[in-house]
């Protein structure tokens, strides 16, 4: 690991411990190199609190972090995930499965399948699992919240 890209680990671990330990959690915090994505792992008892309604609490803990993390290090983009009893690679394999699930029901009934309305980090997701298939294009459509993605079979006569 290059010396600055360890010095953005040791700042957002310090970070997320300095936060966590405020707010009186018990916890533990593991950092996991990753191909495109790096992860810090928090493990902690009180989950669900962390986590929050649809992963709300989490969503905003990570937005906080790497606007901290935006701070101190001003000309790096922030190419770390937060997640918390793994909560969100669980959801990501969600996301993929349904995906997939819908990129057969376009390749069985050769029409169209809208989803529902994701974020940008989710949408990308569906975007690149589907680029496996050949015979199906993706897209965005619709705007703010509503944005979406749409499966689409490609005619290859």
């Amino acid at each position: 690991m290059e010396e600055n890209k360890k010095e953005q680990v040791e700042f957002v671990d310090g970070t997320i411990r300095a936060v966590l330990e405020k707010m009186g959690f018990s916890f533990s915090l593991e950092f996991q190199e990753g191909g495109e994505d790096s992860w810090f792992l928090i493990k902690a008892p009180e989950a669900p609190l962390l986590i929050g309604d649809g992963g709300k609490h989490l969503a905003a803990f990570s937005f906080l972090v790497k606007r901290i993390f935006e701070q101190k290090f001003p000309k790096s983009k922030p190419q770390f995930l937060l997640d918390i009893n793994d909560y969100n690679k669980k959801r990501i394999e969600e996301i993929k499965d349904t995906a997939r699930l819908h990129a057969q029901r376009v390749r069985y009934f050769k029409k169209e399948v809208e989803m529902k309305p994701m974020n940008a980090y989710d949408r990308r997701i569906v975007h690149s699992v589907l680029q496996e298939y050949p015979d199906i294009a993706t897209e965005s459509t619709g705007q703010g919240p509503d944005r979406r993605v749409v499966i689409k079979p490609l005619d290859l006569a």
